[in-house]
């Protein structure tokens, strides 16, 4: 298998212009009022990570340029059994990199090192259980971007997911749809 390319993690105030296309001062004026997290460098330059462009393109309906996708799409799927993980493994495209967790506490040690762009949650029990999982990445500043599956047989669950943050819920087996949804939102 090929190595793929690191993707660009830092932007400046002009690519960020070039992906809205506004001009320069409409991005500083957005920094400002803090639509779009940014830090300066030593020299007083604006810049956005990666994942921070990524959510305020989402946010306001702007797509998402290719760049932005480079090293390809992240899905980190946790599941007790794995098999969803590895089932997806085959199901979507070859540049979509799927990782499988079975214990919620890896996968989120593992989005530290870099958040993924969907991740798929089959509620447990516990303190990490689906729900609380679900309101833990909504509020870490390095996960509020990913968007969230539910992958569950708890039909019963569905409200009380979307409300915590999921942007999809599927029912359990079905594979194929919980494909589509992921599909779907790399789409976005």
């Amino acid at each position: 298998m090929a190595k793929r390319a690191q993707a660009k993690q830092l932007f400046t105030a002009s690519d960020v212009g070039k992906f809205c296309q506004v001009d320069l001062k409409t991005i500083h004026n957005w920094a400002d009022r803090g639509e779009i997290r940014y830090f300066r460098t030593p020299g007083r330059h604006l810049r956005f990570r990666r994942v921070d462009v990524l959510e305020f393109l989402r946010k306001y309906g702007y797509p998402v340029p290719d760049v932005l996708r480079q090293g390809g799409p992240k899905v980190h799927v946790i599941d007790q059994d794995g098999s969803a993980a590895r089932g997806l493994d085959k199901l979507l495209d070859d540049g979509v990199d799927v990782s499988g967790f079975s214990d919620p506490v890896d996968a989120l040690i593992a989005m530290g090192g870099q958040a993924p762009d969907v991740a798929v949650i089959e509620p447990a029990d516990g303190e990490l259980g689906g729900l609380a999982l679900i309101e833990k990445l909504r509020g870490g500043d390095e996960t509020r971007h990913v968007r969230i599956v539910v992958y569950t047989r708890q039909a019963d669950i569905r409200e009380q997911a979307l409300a915590a943050g999921a942007s999809a819920f599927v029912l359990k087996p079905d594979l194929g749809r919980l494909g589509e949804a992921i599909g779907a939102l790399l789409d976005d």
